[in-house]
């Protein structure tokens, strides 16, 4: 453990594709997942579902990084993000163990296709996720121009167990004290937390809750089903979720979107290779 904490408080020096940030804050959220917060360069600006390149020094002296979704809003004065823990993952290993003050690698060059440019005009969003996937809709749920651009905004948070439901509180109080967001944009935001190793309200998985018709019983207008030509779709989260219900949308008449050519439902190629 000691020689963990000593590579976190390694002094880092930057380079032209990496500044060197402070860590903020760090919140445990269970014994698997945890948040943090950094410092934010003045020239740092990206668009809300993008992710960036953060590390820590490696034991031979170079970076090792690792693509993280930006959760926190694009108009915020420090960059949040969600990260599971690994034990033996390279860089997670470490960069669970950081604390208020450490350094940190933060690359120049946000970039992504989880934003509403890769999306056309519509009326429903729904934000599909698992785990840590939940990041990138964090931003997103918190910018008020996706409000501008439709009437109802859903993030499905699909854990294994109760305690995986980071930012529980803040998305059931539907953003409850976000600065910039009006009453009548909360008032278009849902949140379906759903859980499938533990008894909770709502329990099984994203797919599940669209086959039985259980995801369209929560407060969404409009048909209690998926339609290309008034629904879009964001998700993130596991390679068995992207997989499956890419297929079941495109099978629906859906079309992947990108940044070149808009569409009616997109994912975050990087990730999923």
């Amino acid at each position: 453990m000691m020689s963990d904490n000593v590579a976190v408080a390694a002094t880092l020096e930057p380079t032209t594709a990496l500044s060197v940030e402070t860590v903020l804050s760090v919140h445990h959220w269970n014994e698997f997942l945890f948040s943090f917060t950094i410092s934010r360069p003045a020239s740092f600006r990206f668009r809300s579902g993008e992710f960036v390149m953060i590390g820590l020094q490696g034991d031979n002296g170079r970076p090792l990084l690792r693509a993280y979704s930006v959760a926190s809003p694009a108009y915020a004065d420090e960059l949040e993000f969600l990260s599971i823990k690994v034990e033996d993952g390279p860089l997670t290993s470490r960069l669970q163990n950081i604390q208020p003050g450490d350094q940190v690698y933060l690359g120049r060059k946000p970039t992504g296709t989880l934003v509403t440019d890769a999306l056309l005009p519509g009326k429903r969003l729904f934000m599909l996720s698992t785990g840590t996937g939940l990041a990138p809709f964090l931003s997103l749920a918190r910018d008020p121009d996706v409000y501008n651009m439709f009437d109802q905004v859903t993030i499905v948070h699909c854990v294994r167990r109760v305690s995986d439901l980071a930012y529980d509180e803040l998305l059931a109080s539907q953003l409850e004290g976000d600065p910039l967001l009006e009453d009548d944009a909360r008032a278009k935001f849902h949140y379906i937390p759903t859980v499938t190793r533990e008894e909770f309200h709502t329990t099984g998985r994203i797919n599940t809750l669209i086959e039985d018709g259980r995801l369209f019983q929560h407060p969404i207008e409009g048909e209690p089903k998926f339609d290309p030509a008034t629904d879009r779709i964001m998700m993130c989260g596991s390679m068995a979720l992207i997989k499956d219900l890419s297929a079941y949308f495109e099978s629906i008449g859906f079309k992947e979107g990108s940044n070149a050519a808009p569409g009616d439902f997109v994912i975050e190629r990087a990730f999923v290779g």
